[in-house]
Parts: structure tokens; sequence; C-alpha cells
């Protein structure tokens, strides 16, 4: 018997657990790869944000394992340009140099196979040094990417983003495939691997919708998919290898948690008891989730505050899968303080999750998980007769709708950082004319002004400064030594956000110092239109995000223009930049009052310039429609104004004053009409967009 290897770059599959595999039609982001701050722990002593970072996910990271994905993702911070082709971007960072070909034949050949997967990890956006295989094993640092590998050859499929950064980075022994069609791949496969060959992929980092994938693209050929027992490319990375998650895991404080652990558990519980099939276990895959449930954070992965860990929450245990050596005290005693009960966590090392699992479902049990985030190894250890399939599971939808406190926390924390934001665009207006400042010092910059912020714990992703034809680029961020100066003839695009003990932050602003042109000022103002028109939208409740996309399109549809990625994505208390299942996708859930989503629609102009406005929205129940951007201002006055001046910022505080002047409101009469036009029920829903900064920017 002969084994093959089917080899995915963390980034394809590690997003699918995530919480999207999609269908043809969505564009959805990967995770990312490379060196990154991780996030700081509370008491940890504040130090200055590491220069390099994981660069952000991008269009196409999925379709490897899908028959079609066209376009980038949805609230991406790497955003393509709109019409001709993109320049390759720099080289990321890879923890050691490739190994030759030799090296990983040799290698690969020493283990019972032929050849192996480069295999993905699956419980969280982004992914740690230790887990980035394919940019290991093949030079390749992209962030989209499938290898196979056999005992003859070795083969790398990436979309045109990365054409000629694989041309640079693979050397002669790997084939370069311009295209990330399954069926390319199951082409190549049929073709290299005989009748008879098993394709091996690692069971345990592959998606439950992955694994189906490439099992109908070899149905009938004589060729079947196998679950390897051993990842080889572990093997030959050896003690090379980073080393695995060490950091303390801890307890986040009451005030910054929306309710005690025991209650969400009993709340899960009760929806288990009022479920038709009355589940008895609810299976926790995703990093977020049991990070969300027991209040818990760690640095595991870059800026994200999660842990490695799984959870198993029967209707009378708790079984915590997680390294019990790495809790805090404090951890610990909160978990264990209702021994013996129903809410009493058992601790058990993260490895013995499979076996524990396997025991249980022995029993006379139904398990409910979201298949999103659940890896088909964990998913083929549960008979189908005892599973309970979803989606997303009752914790990630408990988690996308925030109660009342969290809403607050994450306005809090919005508050703090428009003051960074503000403080940073006055520096701007101070620096850039003088030509003091570059890309990459710029987004020093702000990372330093947040950390000065109170409850700041690092930021929330590598911040993405872009000055001119850099802003049109995808995945662009700048580097030290290689970035663009600031110049007051050039627009520039800043898309950056924060991690803070109270909420997650992400925001996107365009500026211009200059005159910009008539093309510039047309395509700003129609993304600012889009922008407001979704921000001030009313809905029928449970409306699908998919329906009401189109309202961020329509301004720039007018005149013939669009941006080739999605409208938004949901935000998380302290947890993920991009937190499904939120946003206006079609794998998204339905709107409901309480959840927070980005509005972030935009335009780019291939080799001249890009623009994105973006900002955090909160779905409410709707009242009346207001004479949305003068109150928008006057909001903004209120709520940052008062912050600005408690910490003795009285420049900044003058600048918010300048730059949110009220603009001229039409005639009684128009105003009266179009008031009466827009009023709906209270038992609609609108979107009502979270405090961030909205300088006059272009339009003066």
């Amino acid at each position: 018997m002969r084994i093959f290897g089917l080899c995915a770059d963390s980034a394809v599959c590690f997003y699918f657990g995530a919480g999207s595999i999609p269908n043809a039609q969505d564009n959805l982001p990967g995770p990312a790869v490379g060196r990154a701050p991780l996030i700081q722990h509370p008491s940890a002593p504040r130090t200055k944000v590491q220069e390099e970072g994981p660069v952000t996910q991008g269009p196409g990271e999925l379709s490897s394992l899908l028959p079609v994905l066209p376009g980038p993702p949805p609230g991406s911070h790497a955003v393509p340009a709109v019409g001709g082709s993109l320049a390759a971007p720099a080289p990321r960072p890879c923890h050691r140099p490739p190994p030759t070909a030799q090296d990983r034949h040799q290698g690969l050949l020493r283990g019972p196979t032929d050849a192996h997967m480069l295999h993905p990890w699956l419980q969280s956006e982004y992914i740690a040094r230790r887990d980035a295989r394919l940019c290991w094993i093949t030079g390749f640092t992209g962030s989209a990417g499938t290898a196979v590998v056999t005992q003859d050859k070795a083969a790398l499929w990436t979309d045109s983003r990365y054409w000629r950064q694989a041309e640079r980075q693979l050397d002669c022994n790997w084939e370069l495939q311009r295209t990330t069609w399954t069926e390319s791949i199951g082409l190549w496969i049929l073709r290299e691997v005989p009748a008879g060959g098993n394709i091996g992929l690692d069971p345990f980092l592959f998606s439950i919708g992955a694994w189906n994938s490439y099992s109908r693209v070899l149905q009938g050929s004589s060729r079947t998919l196998l679950p390897t027992q051993t990842n080889l490319v572990d093997q030959v990375w050896g003690d090379q290898r980073p080393p695995a998650a060490s950091g303390q895991i801890y307890s986040l404080p009451a005030a910054f948690t929306g309710s005690r652990w025991q209650e969400k558990v009993e709340g899960i519980r009760n929806q288990m008891e009022q479920h038709a099939r009355h589940p008895t276990a609810v299976l926790l895959a995703g990093l977020e989730e049991t990070a969300w449930l027991f209040n818990l954070r760690g640095d595991d992965i870059p800026y994200n505050p999660v842990f490695y860990s799984y959870t198993l929450l029967t209707n009378t245990t708790i079984s915590l899968f997680v390294e019990e050596w790495r809790l805090s005290p404090e951890a610990r005693q909160s978990l264990r303080a209702e021994c013996p009960g129903t809410l009493c966590v058992e601790l058990l090392s993260y490895g013995q999750a499979p076996a524990h699992l396997g025991f249980y479902v022995q029993g006379n049990v139904t398990v409910w998980l979201g298949t999103e985030y659940t890896t088909y190894g964990l998913y083929s250890i549960i008979p189908q007769e005892k599973l309970l399939e979803d989606s997303y599971s009752p914790v990630m939808l408990a988690k996308a709708v925030k109660n009342k406190k969290e809403q607050e926390l994450l306005r809090a924390a919005h508050v703090r950082d428009a003051v960074a934001v503000i403080q940073y665009l006055l520096w701007l207006e101070k620096v850039v004319p003088q030509g003091q400042v570059d890309e990459f010092s710029g987004a020093q910059h702000i990372d330093a002004l947040r950390q000065a912020q109170e409850h700041s714990c690092g930021p929330s992703f590598q911040s993405i400064s872009a000055s001119g034809l850099n802003a049109a680029l995808a995945h662009y961020s700048p580097s030290n030594g290689s970035s663009r100066m600031l110049s007051v003839d050039e627009m520039y695009l800043l898309d950056t956000g924060g991690q803070y003990l109270d909420g997650t932050t992400d925001i996107t602003r365009t500026v211009h110092w200059g005159v910009p042109t008539p093309l510039q000022k047309e395509a700003y103002t129609r993304v600012l239109m889009g922008n407001i028109n979704l921000a001030r939208l009313i809905f029928p409740p449970n409306t699908a995000g998919r329906a009401v996309e189109s309202f961020a399109r329509q301004a720039l549809w007018d005149v013939g223009l669009n941006y080739g990625h999605g409208t938004g994505h949901g935000i998380g208390n302290f947890l993920s930049v991009h937190e499904w299942p939120v946003g206006f996708q079609s794998s998204n859930v339905p709107l409901t009052a309480g959840m927070f989503t980005s509005i972030e629609p935009g335009y780019y102009r291939d080799g001249e310039f890009g623009i994105r406005i973006e900002d955090i929205a909160l779905v409410v129940e709707a009242q009346t429609k207001i004479r949305y951007l003068n109150s928008y201002y006057e909001t903004i006055r209120a709520r940052v104004g008062p912050e600005l001046l408690r910490q003795h910022l009285e420049e900044e505080h003058r600048w918010l004053q300048r730059s949110t002047q009220p603009f001229p409101l039409p005639n009684a009469a128009t105003a009266t009409t179009a008031t009466a036009a827009t009023t709906a029920a209270a038992t609609t829903l609108a979107i009502a967009t979270l405090l961030a900064v909205l300088p006059s920017g272009l339009l003066a």
C-alpha cells in the first residue's frame, strides 16, 4: 500500500475551523502566518510592539478546497485593487530557511509513508509559528496555498496574488500550479498517484467540509483519502520547530465579563434541554468558544487572547481539555469552585480530547457540534446516529449576541480607541507636510498611542498603513526599510485595531492632506455614502446580512464602481477581531439585536490609490431614523470629547470640534418629508454605528 500526501497550507484549512466553510459564492478570510506580538497579560509590563506580525488573510484562501471561490475576503485587513494584476507582496518571515528538496524527500520518506500532508491548524483564524508547516517545508510565505508531495514530485497551488512571490520562493523541485480549484488538485493527483493509492491527510487539522470536498473529487477514482496517524512534517522539523505554547491562562476580572461562566453554562444547558433532540453534550472545538464560555484568556495565538483547548459540556459534567499547569491560581480556583457538582470543571490535557470523546460516545448520548469549527478527526469519532450537527454551536451563537454589559464594555473600549486615533490623525497633520513619517513609522506610532490607553493589551492585528498606490495592494503591510513616505499629495489608508480588556476594536480611515483628484473625491464620497446607507438601515428581524449588504455598494454601483471584498465581520469582547458568525455573507447567521459587525465598503484603483471607511456597528431595535451624519458627529463629541479633556489633550479636543462641524440641514419641508418617510415601528431593527473618528477628510 502506498500513501501519498495531500498537503494544505495552515492558512487554507485552518480558517475552515475558524468558522467558515463557505459555498462557492462566498468570499471569506483565512489565517495569517508569521511573527507577531502576542496578546499581553493585563498584569504584564507594557513593551514596545514588535516590528513584524502576521499578515492578515486574503482572498481565495479556502479556494483550494472548493470548486469555486472568487474574490477576496469579507472584512479582511488586506484588500486587493479592483481591476488589474497585483504586485507580489514582499516575502514574509519564516521560522527558518526552507529545507532543500533532498532534505524534504529524505526526511519524509524516513516514515512509513511515501508522502505526507503539510497539515493545517484549524481552531482559530490566525496561526502560531509552530503551525506554519507550509512555510517551513516549501519556503513559500503566502497566506494561501495547497501543496501535494509524492515520492517523485512536489507541487504548490496558489492564486494569482502570489504567483510572482511563489516563483521567487520555491526552488526548482516544486511545481507551481497557477490555480486553486479543487478539480485541478484532484486531476494532478489522478495523474501522479496510481490507482489504488491513498492520499494521506491529518484528520485533526482538516475541517469536515474540506475532507468531504476532496472525497467528492476523488470519488470513483480508485484513490482514497486516508487519515494519517502521524504528521511527518513535524517529525522532519524536529527540535527546530518552535516550542508549544507555555504562557499563563488567566481569568478575566469580573468587571470585564458579561456574566459569570456558571451562568453561561446553565444557559447552554437550558438550550440543550429545550432542543427537540435533547442532546446530552455540546462539543466545542473553536478556541474562542472555550475562552468566552469560561471567561479565560491566554496568549497562544498572535493578536488573539485565546489558548489551545477543547471543551465537552454535558448535561451533568464539564470537561476542559487544557494543560492544567498553565492555569493561573485564580483561573484554577474559578473552575474548581463548584466541585463537586454539575458545575465542577474536570481538567484534562489537550491531547486527551479524542480518547475522552471516543469513550463518551460509547454510551446512549447525542453530541451537538458546529460543523464550521470542528475538525474531521473529532467528527469521525462520533457515530452518525449520535451526531446533532449545526453550522455553529450554541456557544458560538450565544457569544455573537452581546448582553447589555458586554455592549457597554465594547463601547468604552471604542471611546478610548478613538482617542488614540484622534491623536494619530492630528500628529499626521503636523508631520506629513514636513516629510517626517513613512508607512512603517506611522504604524508604529498608532500602536504606541494605543498602548498608552487604559486596559490596552496590544494590537488586534498588524496595522495596515498604506500610502498612495500601496493602499490598493492586497496584503500590504509596511516593513522597516521598505515603506513609502506619507505625502500631502497622496491618499493614505489606515486599517488598525486594538485589544483591550473590555473589547476588541477595528477601524479604517482614509485621508488626504492636499488636493485630491476628482475621481478620488467621487470615490471617497460614494464609499462614505455606502457606509452611511448600511449603518442607518432599518430592516425586519431575522434578516440575513447578505440581504442588506448591497446597500453598502449601491452608491458605487450607481457610477459603475465596486469593491472586491466583503462588507463586514463580527467582533469580540477582548477576543477575535474577526468574530464569526456575524456578517454579510451567505454563511452568516441572521442579524439579531445585540450583534456587532463592521461596515467597511471601499474602492481600489490598481496602481493609484485605495479607499476604505470602516466602523463597528451594533444591531439595535429601531424607533426612527435620524439625520444621521450630524447626529453621528454630535455623539462623537459627547462621548469622546470628555475623555480627551480628562486626559488633558486640549489640542486634540479642539481638533475634534473642528473636524466634526455639522453639515447644513436641508429646508424644513424636505427634512420633514424625509423623516416621515423613514419612520419605522419599534419592532424593527437597525444598525447603530459605534463611536469612531470620522474626519472631514475629502469632504471639504
